[in-house]
């Protein structure tokens, strides 16, 4: 799947310089798609998973592992190819030619960015805080994300120095979760065998499919990486490798805690936590103190939101670059080199959306406007075959994006009609800003 693939005649906005400081080494990659896909979700996954598939957690697991890997190789091709920011949106603006396409491509992925950090928020000012010290959640909320929008203005470097520390703290409470179940049995403790176990009224595969389904969104994340693409240094050489290596660690990690839950608990005690990981360590007899879980399960929700708005603000940039938001959004700070106008709106919409307080519906529509943007992308690379670069670049095999499109598509089957109506809506208030920003830019040109 890995084949560089030599090609000519550029573009001409590929050859511009970048406004863009390029601060991102591959070991910095690596742990930023890492720490994003790593979220807070898997400290509360295996409850949900283990109600579908029993103690058959791992299952699930491998199988939207494999589904994410065809969307990613579809990536993987088109930031080699075009390291630009603006991710999705620039992709489709080069392969269907249709502006207001690549505008609500751009818009999909803001609208799950920004309510993703609006969420992670939340969730960060709510009860694991609650653990430590007692606040209001909506001003806790805005204060994290205003901290969060200083950490990102300061400089991606900056920024991702620090996801370093925080991907290794949530990466090792999940190490810990394995270690002390590993112990467990040692000690003779605990039962294998219910890591076969199904539901009893349950068909395996299909029971397989509708949790792949739940844990297919635990890896959603690598796509924001592609929003940093013009400040990663050699792209084409550093890309591909730090964004499978970190899926690949990510659906290991996952295996793992998968079957360490299924040896600790049976299926019933883990669909009835609300923190399933925590009652884990405790079947364990480890000792390992309450608090120290709440403590990584803050760092990891902290490391979600830092990540998710450098992502929707560099996707602000590149549509700003590209015409399709006002240009004053491409500003960056002189000695920076951050966008600097584009944190600043995003980070305001977010602090705006907290105000809802509940955004359970929005969290679901975030999943299947991201699932647009998946299908777009895939279809992108077959489109783009034809387009031609003259630096090297990663191609994947052809059958990749045909079935990573498949994939989102059968995803999509399985969302509720209040989600689609939802997300119908977003999707034609996005169309209506779309087109009211080109009546005010052909204004102008006709006076």
């Amino acid at each position: 799947m890995n084949t560089p693939a030599p090609t000519r005649a550029p573009a001409a906005s590929d050859s511009s310089p970048s406004k863009l400081k390029q601060a991102i080494t591959g070991p910095l990659l690596y742990l930023f798609i890492l720490g994003d896909v790593l979220g807070a979700g898997i400290y509360a996954l295996m409850g949900t998973l283990s109600a579908e598939v029993g103690g058959a957690l791992w299952a699930p697991l491998l199988l939207a592992l494999l589904l994410a890997l065809l969307t990613a190789g579809s990536y993987a091709e088109l930031v080699t190819k075009y390291p630009k920011a603006g991710g999705a949106a620039i992709f489709a603006e080069r392969a269907f030619r249709q502006p207001v396409i690549s505008f609500l491509v751009g818009f999909s992925m803001l609208a799950a960015g920004v309510t993703s950090a609006a969420g992670l928020s939340l969730a960060f000012a709510g009860d694991y805080l609650g653990t430590f010290v007692d606040l209001p959640a909506v001003p806790t909320a805005i204060a994290f994300l205003a901290l969060v929008a200083c950490l990102n203005a300061r400089g991606i470097s900056e920024s991702l120095k620090g996801n370093v520390i925080m991907t290794v703290i949530e990466v090792s409470g999940l190490v810990v979760v394995i270690a002390v179940v590993a112990m467990m049995l040692g000690g003779g403790g605990g039962d294998v065998g219910r890591i076969g176990e199904f539901p009893v009224d349950a068909n395996p595969a299909i029971a397989t499919l509708g949790a792949a389904i739940i844990a297919y969104y635990s890896f959603v994340g690598f796509e924001t990486s592609a929003n940093i693409a013009e400040e990663v240094r050699d792209p084409s050489r550093v890309y591909p490798r730090a964004l499978f290596a970190s899926l690949i660690t990510a659906g290991v990690v996952y295996v793992l805690v998968g079957l360490a839950s299924s040896i600790a608990l049976p299926a019933s005690e883990l669909s009835d936590s609300t923190g399933p990981l925590l009652a884990v360590v405790s079947a364990s007899g480890a000792g390992i103190p309450e608090w120290v879980f709440s403590l990584i399960a803050l760092v990891a929700v902290a490391n979600g939101a830092l990540l998710t708005m450098i992502m929707a603000s560099r996707v602000t940039f590149g549509m700003a670059e590209q015409g399709l938001l006002p240009r004053a959004l491409g500003a960056v700070l002189p000695r920076r080199k951050t966008p600097w106008a584009a944190i600043l709106v995003t980070t305001a919409v977010a602090m705006g959306l907290t105000l809802i307080g509940d955004i359970g519906t929005l969290a679901e529509t975030v999943v299947l406007l991201l699932l647009f943007v998946f299908i777009s992308t895939n279809v992108a690379v077959l489109v783009l075959r034809r387009d031609r670069v003259e630096h090297e670049h990663f191609r994947v095999w052809t059958a990749v994006p045909v079935l990573g499109a498949a994939s989102c598509v059968l995803l999509l089957t399985q969302q509720s009609g209040q989600v689609w109506l939802f997300g119908g809506i977003l999707l034609a208030a996005g169309a209506v800003l779309f087109f009211v920003a080109r009546l005010r830019s052909k204004a102008p040109a006709a006076r």
